[in-house]
């Protein structure tokens, strides 16, 4: 009966304890991804800020005239706003089906 009474004070014992360490790691996963939260919202509005796409008019026949330089540069340009608005799109869709954001996405931002 002693043994008993003691294996069940463990038991009791060991789940207090369990239960205590998911409770602290639950606040701590929750404090850390409000930090990341915050840091996602100000990375964002500080590159939307930053990235301002001007208008391109490309003309047909323009590139035959333009510097080798020039072309790359505009090759570049888009090139990265093809990127950025690729980023843009996964991270809406997975904000809109609920779904864990990327920290590759969330830093790009």
């Amino acid at each position: 009966m002693a043994l008993v009474a003691l294996a069940l004070l463990f038991v009791t014992a060991l789940g207090f304890k369990l239960w205590r360490e998911a409770s602290l790691t639950m606040r701590s996963m929750t404090a850390v991804s409000e930090q990341l939260t915050q840091r996602w919202e100000t990375n964002s509005q500080a590159f939307q800020e930053s990235y301002v796409t001007e208008e391109r008019n490309v003309v047909p026949g323009s590139a035959v005239f333009a510097t080798p330089e020039q072309m790359k540069d505009d090759y570049l340009a888009a090139k990265e706003e093809r990127r950025f608005a690729r980023l843009q799109r996964r991270v809406a869709r997975r904000k809109e089906r609920g779904q864990l954001q990327s920290l590759r996405d969330i830093e790009a931002l």
